[in-house]
């Protein structure tokens, strides 16, 4: 059964974030269609989205300009699946603390941009995340740290006591770039029921 994968492709990675839904996918024996969304009219005939990193002011004006993010918006509420990374999760938030991003309200948090510091102070690391039974390799690349989630937000990884991956409904954020390794374990929680621990 074959999976149509939308990746919101204004900025970011947007190829290594379709070839990890493509490995997620055989991993639980489907085949991924991946699709690159540029404009509207795209997103409703997703099965579910991928919002890349990048930067967070860009994304979220050119999401408005072309109409994506009314689309984005009723897509999760028909309970669809969505994976936002980095700056895609700046976006998703209720808050980014920043008046130049228009954020979409999906996940219940606040997030402020580059908290964890600049290019130069990025980092790998072995996380711990809910439904995983080995530690990920989470890489972190001018990271926003997550600062409040709502009381129906579950954290499933965190950094220094820092929750740096969430889930609400059916929305899965991560402060860092899943996309950049070649372990596909947090596009299986995003988008299938059982991951492959």
């Amino acid at each position: 059964m074959s999976l149509t994968a939308g990746v919101v492709a204004v900025q970011g990675d947007v190829s290594e974030h379709g070839d990890a839904i493509r490995r997620a996918a055989a991993n639980h024996g489907r085949d991924a269609e991946v699709v690159e969304i540029r404009k509207s009219g795209i997103v409703p005939e997703c099965d579910v989205l991928l919002l890349p990193g990048g930067e967070s002011t860009a994304i979220s004006r050119l999401l408005s300009r072309q109409g994506i993010d009314d689309e984005i918006e009723q897509h999760v509420a028909e309970e669809k699946p969505v994976l936002a990374t980095c700056a895609g999760l700046i976006v998703s938030s209720r808050d980014a603390r920043d008046e130049r991003v228009e954020t979409l309200d999906l996940v219940d948090a606040t997030v402020d941009r580059n908290a964890f510091g600049r290019q130069t102070d990025s980092f790998e690391a072995p996380l711990d995340v809910a439904g995983l039974s080995e530690p990920f390799p989470a890489v972190f690349i001018r990271a926003p740290l997550i600062a409040e989630v709502g009381p129906d937000v579950e954290v499933l990884a965190s950094w220094e006591e820092r929750p740096v991956a969430i889930r609400d409904g059916p929305v899965v954020g991560t402060s860092f770039h899943p996309e950049l390794t070649n372990d596909s374990r947090i596009h299986d929680l995003a988008f299938f029921t059982e991951a492959e621990a």
